[in-house]
């Protein structure tokens, strides 16, 4: 799984949850809601400075976005994509790409 965080979206972390150098933010499923890989299950973030056991992560201007092991399930077979776009909405979007990894 590959995680990409855009300029915009990791603005937006910076302003919105006052995130700065060596901070982290970890995606997880929760039950309820709907994406377009899960049906009642949505996409949850929180604030989490200590990742223990990372199934993905990346980088950018300084923190780190990821996903601990026990949420593989969620993502197992996706990339995701986070973006930010204030014309489309409030909040960071997410898109999710096939990458073949499904068993």
């Amino acid at each position: 799984m590959k995680i990409t965080v855009t300029e915009a979206a990791s603005k937006w972390f910076e302003d919105e949850m006052g995130l700065t150098d060596g901070n982290g933010v970890r995606f997880y499923g929760k039950v309820y809601g709907n994406t377009p890989v899960h049906d009642g299950f949505s996409l949850a973030l929180t604030r989490d400075d200590h990742p223990k056991e990372v199934y993905a992560e990346t980088e950018k201007d300084g923190i780190k976005f990821f996903v601990d092991e026990g949420d593989e399930w969620f993502f197992k077979g996706y990339d995701l994509t986070v973006d930010f776009d204030p014309e489309l909405s409030d909040d960071v979007t997410y898109r999710y790409e096939e990458n073949g990894e499904l068993e």
